[in-house]
């Protein structure tokens, strides 16, 4: 995707209106499918309301920061976002120890990560991956998000199926804004149909609060480690597929040290670590965000803009997404993806020999299993991986 000969770095004049579109669906995304399991672990934890808009803040302010930063560096949508699985393993584990013990835990997970990218490990790994076995990955990923379109159809059918023939008739007349078709025609319906809700809303400022450290042996066994594999496992390796499957080479070492080490700087004020996004990457990253791919960094740099926004108002954001109907959100998200879903497909199965392995990797990822404490993205990649293995054995 990278020129031989770069040119001036331009992100206003390669930005476009179906980019920023992207960007806030992204973010969107992002926010709404976990937003809800920070709020539950804080509490659960006993966490006061300040510390937990201050988790939200860090969170927010680190993802702006990198994505911006690291989509400008490699010109290409590197798309950064909170460890999901981790803040569903915090639910349980962050009430059995101290609030400084955990983000103990948080810094060493993060420093781990750090490790992995100074020595390369990671980088060696992504380049032995077949690419029939990536662009799997990632359509196993997105499928289940695809899914979700039909799940709100049953909850809000006429919404949600003006939106899909917006989106179509966006596909024919105007492609570059089809998304953005969809969007428009979801928000004014539920509007007119009073789906909007904004009675709870307050514009309220997030407040960083700092949380002095502390280590334990219990907290790194209990939230540490645990932290660290599900970040490896669920979000930076199929992130890092998301962005070979599209064709951008970037080196990984040192996304995930920068990941690692603004993780570390945001911890004291309650960051449980950001990674590599596979789905909002996606978003960004495939052709609907913009149709020159050399552009479509510009999609990651807005999402970081609005990450910061989301951040700097990190009290309310809950509110604000409250406001908006599910069914809304979940079409627009699956709307968005539709065309990286078919490309993943569609470069999966163009290697005859690699067939078997890119459809057992699609099944395991796209199945949602945990196995072990580790999400289908790691066993997808194992599973398709011992296909080939066992397919070629013996072969020259």
């Amino acid at each position: 995707m990278q020129d031989a000969a770069p040119t001036r770095l331009r992100p206003l004049a390669d930005t476009s209106t179906s980019a920023v579109v992207a960007g806030f669906i992204a973010m969107l995304t992002g926010y709404t499918s976990s937003l809800v399991l920070m709020f539950q672990a804080g509490q659960a934890a006993g966490l006061t309301a300040g510390q937990i808009s201050s988790w939200i803040w860090a969170l927010s302010i680190g993802m702006a920061l990198c994505c911006i930063v690291l989509s400008l560096r490699y010109r290409a949508p590197v798309m950064i976002a909170w460890s999901t699985p981790g803040a569903a393993l915090l639910i349980t584990s962050l009430p059995q120890v101290s609030y400084g013990e955990a983000i103990g835990a948080y810094i060493l997970a993060s420093g781990l990560i750090v490790l992995i990218g100074l020595t390369g490990t990671f980088d060696r790994l992504m380049r032995r991956m077949p690419s029939s076995i990536a662009a799997a990955l990632l359509a196993g990923v997105l499928f289940k998000i695809g899914l979700e379109i039909c799940v709100a159809a049953e909850q809000q059918p006429f919404l949600v199926i003006a939106m899909l023939l917006a989106y179509l008739l966006g596909k024919r007349l105007w492609p570059r804004y089809s998304v953005l078709s969809a969007l428009i025609v979801g928000s004014v319906l539920a509007a007119v149909f009073g789906l909007l809700d904004f009675s709870d809303f307050q514009l309220q400022l997030a407040t960083p609060e700092w949380t002095t450290p502390s280590f334990s042996l219990a907290a790194a066994i209990s939230i540490g480690i645990p932290l660290f594999i599900v970040a490896m496992a669920s979000q930076n390796l199929p992130g890092m597929a998301v962005l070979r499957a599209n064709g951008y080479d970037v080196p990984a070492s040192p996304l995930l040290t920068s990941t690692g080490l603004v993780s570390i700087l945001m911890a004291p004020f309650g960051s449980h670590g950001i990674h590599m996004a596979a789905i909002s990457a996606a978003i960004c990253a495939g052709p609907e965000a913009h149709e020159d791919p050399r552009k479509r960094y510009t999609a990651a740099v807005w999402c970081g803009v609005f990450y910061a926004i989301a951040g700097i108002f990190g009290a309310t954001l809950a509110s604000l997404f409250e406001a908006l109907p599910a069914a809304l959100i979940l079409s627009i998200a699956a709307l968005a993806l539709f065309a990286s879903i078919i490309g993943g497909l569609t470069q999966a199965m163009s290697e005859p020999n690699e067939r078997e392995a890119a459809l057992i990797t699609f099944l395991v990822t796209a199945s949602g299993m945990t196995l072990a404490g580790v999400g289908s993205a790691f066993w997808g990649i194992v599973a398709g991986l011992l296909t080939l293995a066992v397919l070629n054995w013996g072969k020259r």
